[in-house]
Formats: structure tokens, C-alpha cells, sequence
């Protein structure tokens, strides 16, 4: 049986035991909080457990590395309709220890990819930098800080929404405010 099988079955129990029920909210985040994070598994619960976020109070968005690599993505595109369709007036990025994009590249996935049976081609595309796009970050700390300025600097959020900026251990849960320095 797949993962996604195994998924399927567990899924048919739950809704036929109403475990649903327990998370029954509605679209607005009780807390007005929204909360950008790594995509990291070691996450998955620990994150919002941490944060003591029950279901319903935030909204949670996920990436590789909590970045955001261009100002139009859909990062952004997420965090604007939280403010302005969902009511959202506070932003925390949260990266984590041992994040596997502070050292990845597309080198290394390239040529991972060759060997999986992707055309020599499509890697070179001329729409694309996958250099850029594959790249990951070198300092934790300082994509916080890029991530949080992108943010606060675009041209669509408004300057009453706060944007605060962490760093949580992947193991323990703590949080380690990274300030940013806004003069």
C-alpha cells in the first residue's frame, strides 16, 4: 500500500468517526495572525504547538526556507488577501534551525535531475534562472531580515500591519526574535 493510500484509508475512518469536528472553525484567523514558515516536517506540529496556535487562529503559509523570492509570487499574493480578505493585521516569518535551503543550489539539483531523466534542455531554459530560483540562502538570520523587508516594503501592504521576524529551533520549539533594523 502507497503513502497516499494509507492517507486515503486513515481519511475514510476519520470522517466516518466526525474527527473533524474538534477543528471546526471559520476563514478568519482568531488571532488576525498570519504566519509565513518553512515547508521542514520537523514543523509540521511543532510550529504551531510552539507558538500555541490552536486550529483557526492563524493563517499559516509554507514554503521552502520561509522566503520570498520575488515580491509578486504567491507568497505574497497569500499574505495580501489574508490582510485585506481576511482581517490579518500581524505577519511573523518563522525560519528554523538546520533549514535544508540555507545550502541548496541548483547545481546540486541539477544534476540530480539529469540523472532522474530530465532533458539537458529544459534546464537550460531561457525563461527561467534556475540558478536564482533553485538558490537557496547562506545566513538564517539575514534571509529573516530580506524576507521581512520584503514584506513590509511592498507597495500593497499597509504600514499599520506589524512584521516581526523569528527564528525557531527545529528540535526544542524556541523562538529567537531577528530585529530588524528599520532606519
Amino acid at each position: 500500500m502507497t503513502s497516499i493510500d494509507q492517507v486515503l484509508a486513515f481519511n475514510r475512518e476519520y470522517i466516518a468517526s466526525r474527527g473533524y469536528e474538534r477543528h471546526l472553525t471559520d476563514k478568519f484567523p482568531d488571532k488576525k495572525l498570519a504566519v509565513l514558515s518553512c515547508m521542514d516536517t520537523r514543523l509540521s506540529v511543532l510550529l504551531q504547538d510552539a507558538l500555541g496556535l490552536k486550529n483557526g487562529d492563524a493563517k499559516i503559509i509554507k514554503n521552502a526556507g520561509a522566503v520570498i523570492p520575488s515580491p509578486w509570487d504567491s507568497v505574497m499574493r497569500s499574505l495580501i488577501v489574508a490582510v485585506y480578505e481576511l482581517g490579518v493585521t500581524e505577519i511573523m516569518v518563522v525560519a528554523h534551525t538546520g533549514c535544508g535551503a540555507c545550502h541548496m543550489s541548483f547545481g546540486h539539483f541539477r544534476e540530480e535531475m539529469l540523472e532522474r531523466g530530465i532533458p539537458a534542455a529544459e534546464l537550460e531554459r531561457a525563461d527561467v534562472d534556475l540558478d536564482s530560483w533553485l538558490d537557496g540562502f547562506h545566513d538564517t538570520e539575514k534571509s529573516v531580515r530580506e524576507t521581512v523587508a520584503c514584506i513590509m516594503n511592498h507597495p500593497l501592504i499597509p504600514s499599520d500591519v506589524s512584521v516581526r521576524g523569528f527564528i525557531i529551533d527545529s528540535a526544542t520549539g524556541e523562538l529567537t526574535e531577528v530585529l530588524i533594523n528599520t532606519q
